[in-house]
């Protein structure tokens, strides 16, 4: 959420768009599966599309594990066997524009971070599941890696200097 303040862009959290069914779901230590989440990109997409169309930059944090889910987040529809709802003035699917900044680490560090992390619905516990889900970004995906090992001032300037901002 720190690039968000240096960006002066908008930031939006995406498990705070979880229905309730999702929330309970991985509270009860349940992995959520596709159609647990695609709604979720859907709407998400739907939310960025939304901004994007009115000139706005966005920040989302999101887990998007799988390539299809990033494709929904940029295509909506087209990226996802199910629908979403927003379409572009002329009836064409709109796609956002993405950077996907892939913060990777090791299972270890990222437990050790979970199990520090207090009020949040998913336990620590469905890590080993989103590891087992994780499909790594790779080309022809708009996307940069960074270790979390990096401090987060490292990692925001990385960030930056791949958009080009200073």
């Amino acid at each position: 959420s720190m690039l968000f303040l240096k960006l002066g862009w908008k930031f939006y959290d995406a498990d705070d768009y979880h229905p309730e069914e999702n929330r309970m779901k991985m509270g009860k230590g349940i992995p959520l599966n596709d159609q647990d989440r695609i709604p979720w990109l859907c709407n998400l997409h739907d939310i960025l599309l939304r901004d994007v169309a009115s000139g706005q930059h966005v920040v989302l944090a999101c887990s998007a594990l799988k390539k299809v889910y990033r494709d929904i987040l940029i295509r909506g529809k087209d990226g996802a066997p199910l629908k979403c709802d927003q379409m572009g003035k002329d009836k064409q699917p709109a796609e956002v524009k993405l950077l996907v900044v892939y913060l990777s680490g090791s299972f270890d560090v990222i437990s050790r971070r979970l199990v520090k992390r207090k009020g949040h619905f998913m336990p620590p516990e469905l890590l080993q599941s989103q590891f087992d889900t994780l499909e790594p970004p790779s080309a022809p995906e708009n996307f940069i890696q960074i270790n979390v090992d990096k401090s987060l001032s490292e990692i925001i300037a990385t960030v930056m200097e791949t958009l080009k901002i200073t």
